[in-house]
């Protein structure tokens, strides 16, 4: 959420960084400060009859002292109108405050400066490419063909037991799934990364807390009965570990981790891009958060970044590194960096993981603050990536790796698997 007392003193500034993802500012961001304006002419008329009351009451107070119980009663009868007063602006006081609160939540996050604007994924900046794209053999097929053929995950199972998008992963699929969640823990605890193991269900503030609610409400599993939410991706328990939360010092850099299912509807998804691992309702993910002072923001991103590539490289697969334009943004992010793998049977690119960095976005709804060295109260940091998503990983892995006789194993896995090959 973004500062009030920063979109009043910056109002251009900050159109002109929201019109990059093509919202509307101008009107949400006018709306908003002609209610705040009213909201501060209020509050400081609100104050002045506060202050009033509390000298009637004084002085009522020193009258009945006093044996003046008629005139006490005269002071009483005066008092009453003004407090009548008080009670109607304190309801407005609190209305305006409502409204003022639903308009931040429906304003993005401003962009950085090293956004460009753009409305879809076609204005995105790719920015890094790493590894060759592998020559498949002749008899190639993409990874629901393989997973069927070598018996590593059953997908019309899933949709028995629960529906669409909830595959079953049995024998070496699953093997090779669990390989690769204790590979990506172990690699973020090998970077300093302190691993958690969060609750999968969050309640509402919690969604809140970190920019899921109200914007992704339609996305996320919700149990009306508990108001519960299941969880899009780990960064949301993990992040609301923080929230209300006031450092005492400016010592402060937490890199946390953690594995999680997560759960996503996926509303509105259908066609090609959804076949097979390429799109899921359920899926696992290993999740890299960090809460950083602002000075070292930039730095704690590049350090991510670097983190990622690392884990893409020893899983010898090609991919790419794309800055995200405006429009594809996440709600939530001032910058994002989409990580995507080369799905050789497949021929093209899938996204495996998306870092960003927030700055006071989400720290602003948390409430997540640090004292400075002269006592100041200021927002923390946030940044969070996926270290890595499974489902197309493994589709990736699956497909890349296939030769006439199965599929190898990639070196840094091997210890993980105790396999070096998939075949009958």
């Amino acid at each position: 959420m973004l500062e009030i007392q920063k979109i009043r003193s910056n109002k251009e500034q900050i159109i002109e960084a929201l019109n990059k993802r093509f919202f509307p500012a101008e009107k949400f961001i006018q709306e908003l400060l002609d209610k705040d304006n009213q909201w501060r002419k209020n509050k400081t008329e609100l104050e002045t009859i506060t202050s009033e009351l509390n000298k009637f009451a004084k002085n009522i107070g020193e009258l009945m002292k006093n044996g003046q119980k008629e005139l006490a009663e005269q002071e009483k009868e005066k008092s009453k109108k003004i407090k009548e007063k008080e009670s109607e602006l304190k309801s407005v006081v609190e209305e305006l405050e409502k409204e003022i609160q639903l308009l931040l939540y429906q304003i993005p996050n401003t962009p950085n400066e090293l956004v460009k604007a753009g409305k879809s994924a076609e204005d995105n900046e790719e920015i890094f490419t790493q590894g060759q794209i592998p020559k498949l053999h002749e008899k190639a097929v993409p990874h629901w063909d393989l997973a069927q053929q070598y018996n590593l995950i059953n997908f019309e199972l899933g949709v028995k037991i629960t529906g669409a998008g909830f595959p079953v992963y049995l024998g070496k699929g699953a093997k090779l799934q669990r390989a690769l969640i204790q590979f990506f823990l172990d690699e973020a605890c090998n970077a300093g990364y302190e691993e958690y193991m969060p609750p999968i269900v969050v309640n509402e503030a919690s969604g809140f807390g970190t920019g899921q609610l109200p914007d992704k409400e339609g996305q996320m599993y919700y149990m009306p009965a508990d108001d519960l939410y299941m969880i899009p991706t780990a960064e949301v328990p993990v992040t609301n570990i923080f929230r209300e939360v006031l450092l005492p010092d400016e010592n402060f850099s937490f890199k946390m981790c953690a594995y999680t299912p997560c759960f996503r509807r996926e509303a509105g998804s259908y066609g090609k891009d959804v076949r097979g691992l390429n799109r899921l309702h359920q899926f696992d993910k290993v999740e890299i958060v960090r809460i950083e002072h602002p000075d070292n923001t930039a730095k704690a991103l590049e350090e991510m970044l670097e983190h990622v590539k690392n884990l893409l490289m020893k899983l010898e697969l090609p991919f790419r590194i794309l800055r995200l334009c405006g429009g594809d943004m996440g709600f939530s992010s001032a910058m994002t960096y989409d990580f995507e793998v080369y799905s050789a049977a497949q021929q093209k690119w899938l996204e495996v993981s998306s870092v960003s960095r927030f700055d006071t976005f989400q720290s602003n709804r948390l409430k997540l603050r640090f004292k400075t060295k002269d006592k100041k109260t200021v927002l923390c940091h946030t940044l969070n990536g996926s270290a890595l998503a499974l489902p197309r990983i493994v589709a990736a892995l699956l497909e890349n790796f296939q030769d006439e006789k199965g599929i190898k194993i990639p070196k840094a896995l091997i210890p993980y698997t105790g396999f070096d090959r998939i075949e009958h």
